[in-house]
């Protein structure tokens, strides 16, 4: 899992220690479809800085049938790029560079509560009865337990999540796992694992349907206008070093389109619109 900045570090900083340290590997996490490894960020002396990292080189991305091979890395930067120009703050600072295992993309490390780590999206997306699907909760999708009872995948109608399913549209996730969700130890809301975004095609499978046909907020619909700005500028030109031409300009055509219709889209009729697995 990788996470944001610390509370006392900003971007810029975290950035400049994602480029400049030494990688470090600490070992594997085992849960990642990809060979993604935690690592120590070290100075020029060897010392450790005391700030952690997710490493994951190209070389461990498994071949897709619907992304081109060896590009996961470049999304995941590219996707903090978009979280950023646009406003969001929700996607962890990350950067290309080399490593111990290749080039690859560099992720800030979340800090979490401990009794987050085993389910780090807990209170944010749960499997409950029908029964206990009150105001606070959105539903998702129905399905039955290995009992044979009713439940619902539903999530919390958070603002925060909110702003994360909007980030999704413009993003084009493809991958939007309960578990690519947690709050860190500020208890703000980051996501995490955006190698499959970015698509020119329609690919979006996500979990926070639950807004689907809704308004978009008035300061979402602010984000998408700064994102907008962004990429008739300097944005455009950053983010075709990381993806080609057609999946930058079906990313434009995402955030205009947002911005004109400010309503979140519906499931595209035909398609399978959930990640699997759900978490």
């Amino acid at each position: 899992m990788a996470g944001t900045a610390h509370p006392d570090l900003g971007d810029d900083e975290a950035l400049a220690l994602l480029r400049d340290s030494t990688i470090e590997p600490l070992g594997v996490l085992t849960r990642a479809s990809n060979l993604t490894l935690l690592a120590e960020l070290h100075d020029g002396s060897g010392t450790a800085t005391g700030h952690r990292a997710v490493y994951k080189p190209v070389r461990g991305e498994r071949p897709l049938a619907d992304f081109p091979h060896g590009t996961l890395a470049a999304r995941e930067v590219a996707a903090y790029l978009v979280s950023r120009e646009g406003g969001w703050d929700l996607v962890p600072p990350t950067v290309l560079r080399d490593g111990p295992i290749g080039p690859g993309s560099l992720q800030w490390w979340v800090e979490q509560e401990p009794e987050r780590l085993a389910d780090p999206s807990g209170g944010l997306v749960e499997v409950l009865r029908p029964e206990e699907l009150d105001e606070s909760w959105l539903g998702v999708v129905e399905g039955q337990d290995e009992d044979g009872q009713a439940v619902v995948v539903a999530h919390a109608d958070d603002a925060r999540l909110r702003s994360m399913a909007v980030l999704d549209v413009a993003l084009n996730n493809a991958d939007r796992k309960a578990a690519h969700l947690t709050l860190d130890s500020a208890e703000r809301l980051r996501g995490f694992d955006h190698g499959l975004c970015l698509h020119e095609h329609d690919k979006l499978r996500t979990v926070l349907w639950g807004w689907a046909g809704r308004p978009v907020p008035d300061e979402d619909l602010t984000r998408l206008v700064r994102l907008g700005t962004a990429l008739d500028g300097t944005l455009r030109e950053t983010l075709l070093e990381l993806l080609d031409d057609a999946e930058v300009e079906a990313l434009r055509g995402r955030v205009g389109g947002l911005r004109r219709t400010a309503v979140m889209p519906v499931p595209a009729p035909g398609r399978y619109p959930l990640p699997w697995p759900l978490w």
